[in-house]
Formats: structure tokens, sequence, C-alpha cells
């Protein structure tokens, strides 16, 4: 990475591998919840600096949710804030010498500076893009809303509502015909989704600023990174003005492809191709269907699912799911039990995936699992592994180190 004004402060990071991709890079990290700092975790577990500002006290919002709880608040703020040092900082305070001073300051110092407060509030405080930008002509600056800073500013953006306003609510849940309503994804999809777009336009930003020398401001919202993975979805409407809907574990365009009862539980089956079918029937022991005209072909499938499913569930009634996974798999067609979180963590530790990390306390003690950050690098490098902070745990040596010219 190219020099900034912050060579040298990494040296007391948290974590701050020497040889991880970002070693070197600082991140002031003013965002809370979820998007944000699931975006700055990332940058900590690639090697970056990533301090967390929070306010006096209660700090970030998510460390009250719960139940579940842990040491540090919640289980749900431990899940994106590992690797983390965090001051406490009042922002209201513009006395001389005071917290907002110390944050112009961080902010001068940062590499990157990330925030989700609602459009407009980061410079009511004198920390917008301009002010900081004015400090650190370098920044990257990025701002994380729920409409954009535009027609949107004055909208409160929640995960939840994006999904229901955004359309993904409504190809999400069982169809009407069958008693459904829209229902939301079990996880906040779509702050995960901004996280992760908000990282990618860091990434390239850094490496941009690399060539040019020049830092950058970027916007993200919620609205826009959902409709950005609606995909096929979504270019129905527009290629071809047809508006999806629910329809279950069904999928619009591929037969079958779907939740299929077996003699106890559901069967996930994928079938992309011709050939994937002809090996479904031929498991089953009715390998004519493969040539039946009204399955030969995905197109023909899709058309007539109804009769399809009856078809496939008469044979797959007659054992079980493990059954027929075994047998399916042995195939080529992709197929498996619907399994719970723990099962998807087992699943994944068996094929030598290694899914978690542990994570460790100052003193060294282990304080608990996390899935870790999921690309593998070859080759590797010393991954950090530090417990989510406790509030303003790191604000004395902070402090200390913004006061130090």
């Amino acid at each position: 990475m190219d020099a900034s004004p912050n060579d040298g402060a990494a040296d007391t990071a948290v974590g701050a591998p020497v040889g991880a991709p970002l070693h070197g890079i600082v991140v002031a990290d003013f965002s809370r919840v979820l998007a944000g700092p699931l975006a700055t975790m990332t940058l900590a577990d690639l090697g970056a600096r990533v301090i967390k500002v929070e306010k006096p006290g209660s700090g970030d919002d998510t460390r009250s949710w719960g139940p579940p709880f842990s040491e540090t608040g919640s289980t749900y703020f431990d899940s994106v804030n590992r690797n983390k040092e965090s001051v406490a900082l009042n922002l209201n305070d513009v006395s001389a010498g005071g917290d907002n001073e110390l944050a112009r300051e961080l902010a001068a110092r940062s590499d990157v500076v990330i925030e989700n407060f609602k459009p407009g509030g980061m410079a009511k405080l004198g920390l917008g893009y301009e002010a900081v930008a004015a400090l650190n002509p370098t920044v990257i600056y990025v701002s994380i809303s729920g409409f954009g800073s535009a027609g949107g500013a004055d909208l409160p953006g929640y995960d939840f509502m994006v999904q229901a306003v955004g359309g993904l609510m409504s190809i999400t849940g069982d169809s009407d015909a069958a008693g459904g309503q829209p229902t939301k994804v079990g996880v906040a999809v779509v702050d995960i989704l901004t996280a992760k777009d908000a990282t990618i336009g860091i990434l390239a930003a850094l490496n941009a600023r690399h060539a040019t020398g020049q830092g950058a401001h970027l916007e993200v919202n919620l609205l826009s990174s959902l409709q950005g993975a609606l995909a096929n979805q979504a270019q129905a409407f527009l290629g071809a003005g047809v508006i999806p809907t629910r329809m279950g574990n069904a999928h619009p365009s591929i037969a079958p492809y779907e939740l299929l009862a077996c003699a106890d539980v559901p069967l996930a089956v994928a079938c992309g191709n011709d050939g994937q079918f002809a090996a479904v029937v031929r498991t089953l022991g009715i390998p004519d269907v493969a040539a039946d005209e009204r399955f030969a072909t995905n197109s023909a499938r899709v058309r007539n699912r109804p009769a399809l499913v009856t078809l496939l569930e008469e044979q797959l009634t007659t054992a079980t799911a493990e059954h027929w996974q075994g047998l399916l798999t042995a195939a080529g067609v992709p197929a498996g039990k619907v399994g719970t979180i723990e099962d998807g963590i087992a699943l994944a530790e068996e094929l030598g995936l290694e899914p978690t990390i542990e994570v460790v306390r100052p003193d060294g003690s282990l304080a608990a699992r996390q899935i870790r950050h999921p690309i593998t690098w070859q080759p590797g490098f010393a991954t950090p592994r530090d417990a989510a902070p406790l509030v303003g745990q790191h604000t004395e040596a902070i402090k200390a180190w913004l006061t130090r010219s």
C-alpha cells in the first residue's frame, strides 16, 4: 500500500499481523449495528487496524441486543466486532482538546473513515467528508445509509424495512395459494450485502489511491445493495416485464429445484440441467420419465412443475431423505436434507473447511468460537483473533496516541 499520514500507527494495533494484506492500514470506524461494523471487521480480519468509536457508557446499540448475551454485551455485537479497538468519545464535546477534537484527529490519521449516521449527521459534528478531507486529502471516506443522501436522506434504514420495500419479501415465503405471506430472510441479509459492497468499494479505492494518490468519498445504501443482489429476479422484470412472485422453495426458472417430500423429512434437490434430471429419474427407478415430452427439457419441466413434483414424490416417499440423499449424491445430483446451523458447521468441519476460529481475551484466555473470515489465503498469514472489545477498552491508549505529535 502507499504511504499515508498513518505510517507507524498500526504498531500498537489489536491483531495487526505483519504480512497480512492490509497491514499498516488504519480505519476509523464511526459505524454501529451491522453493515458498517461487518465491513470494518472484514478489514480487521485482513490485518487493518480498526479503531471503533463508541458512545461513552452504552457503546454500540447492539451491545444490548439480546438474548443471547456474552461478557462483552451480546453475541450479536461479538459477531461483527472482533479484532477492533474501542475508544469511547462524546462527539458532542466540542471543547478545546475535547472528544470531538480527538475524533477529528483520529480521522486525520486514518486511511479509511466509515460512518452510518443519518445523512448529514457527521457534517453537523464537523466530521463530514469535506471537513475530514481538508485535514486528510487521501482519506477513503465511506458513508452508509438506508436510502442514500438524496431523496431518501430523511428515511430511517433498517434491514427489515428495506427487505419489505425493496422487493425481497415479495419473492420470499410461500405463495398466496399456499396460504403464505411475505417473509424476511432469516438473517439481516441486506445489511450483510451492504457490508460486502462497502468492503469492495474500500479495497478498490485503496488500490486507486495507490496509483493516483487521491482519496475518495464512497456512498453505499441498503436499498441499492439489495437491488444489486436481486440478480435474475430483477432482470426478469427489467428484461421481460415479469414481476416475480413468492414460490416457496421452488425456483422460477429451473425444475426440479426445490424441497421434495420423502418418507420422513423433505429433501432439497437442485437439478440444474437435463443430464442431472436424467440421473434423478434413473436413481428413482423411473428412467423413462426423462424422455417424456412434459419433462424432457428444463422449460417443459418448469411449465409442468406440479405434475413433475407429484411424480417424483411418489417415489421419494418410499424411503427416507437420508437414503435418497446418499443415492442422488452418488449419481452427481445436488441433494441434501435441511439442517440446522449446527449441522452446517459440522458439515463444513467434516469437509475440512475449518469454518470457525477461537478468539481470545487480552490475557490470552479463550473467549469463544466464531465463524472465520471465509477467504483462505495461500500463502497464509497470521490471522488476528482478538475478542470483541469492551466499551472504551482502549480509550486511554488511543487518546495518548492521538495527543502525541
